[in-house]
């Protein structure tokens, strides 16, 4: 697996976004004094010959790249209520982290979203792709599991940031087993050893895959 620079991926992903996204060919003047064009070539992501066209390998890497600048954006605006423009700034250094497999728990965290806050569109990643083959009667809201009902968290459908920060801090998170132990007056639920109790308006936007005992 090549290693690359973040300044490797900074020029995949401007690339990636002039060719598939503004129909342009890329500015030749911008990337031939740039010493990764060379490195990139080296490494079979960039073909200089065709005109800084991305090679096979190159647009899924640099697919790779724009998803995960673009996940990052909506994580610091969806959690952490960061608005431009500093969230540029900050999702350029934040994306660079968000490698093996990371990005998708933080799309799956996020309810898979199609699009960043700009508006630009999330290329889909083999966790959305594993969401939408789930059966959706499959996955239902917390506040529709019967009592002693068992399931997965699947994803938390909700753009209230303080809602996030206290889910989070429970340990809710995709993947981690959840079972209703009673419905009235709040939603009282146990996951490892602990237990937690939510209000209706959580409870609805908490989303469970169910699993059978």
């Amino acid at each position: 697996m090549d290693k690359l620079t973040d300044r490797e991926e900074e020029v995949l992903e401007f690339l990636w976004i002039e060719i598939k996204e503004n129909k342009n060919k890329p500015d030749i003047k911008v990337l031939k004094d740039e010493p990764e064009t060379e490195s990139l070539t080296d490494k079979g992501f960039i073909d200089m010959k065709n005109e800084f066209l991305l090679t096979e390998k190159g647009l899924k890497e640099a697919a790779l790249c724009v998803r995960r600048h673009r996940l990052a954006e909506r994580l610091l605006a969806d959690i952490f209520d960061v608005k431009d423009p500093l969230m540029h700034e900050a999702s350029c250094k934040f994306e660079h982290g968000l490698h093996q497999g990371l990005e998708d728990n933080i799309c799956t965290l996020l309810g898979h979203p199609k699009r960043c806050p700009h508006n630009k569109p999330i290329p889909a990643g083999s966790c959305c792709k594993s969401f939408e083959k789930v059966p959706r009667r499959l996955i239902v809201p917390l506040k529709e599991l019967l009592p002693q009902e068992t399931g997965k968290i699947a994803y938390i459908n909700t753009h209230d940031s303080e809602a996030l920060k206290k889910l989070i801090a429970m340990g809710m998170l995709p993947g981690n087993e959840i079972r209703l132990l009673h419905r009235f007056p709040s939603f009282v639920f146990e996951m490892g050893a602990s237990t937690f109790a939510v209000d209706q308006e959580l409870a609805e936007n908490i989303f469970v895959l169910l699993l059978k005992r």
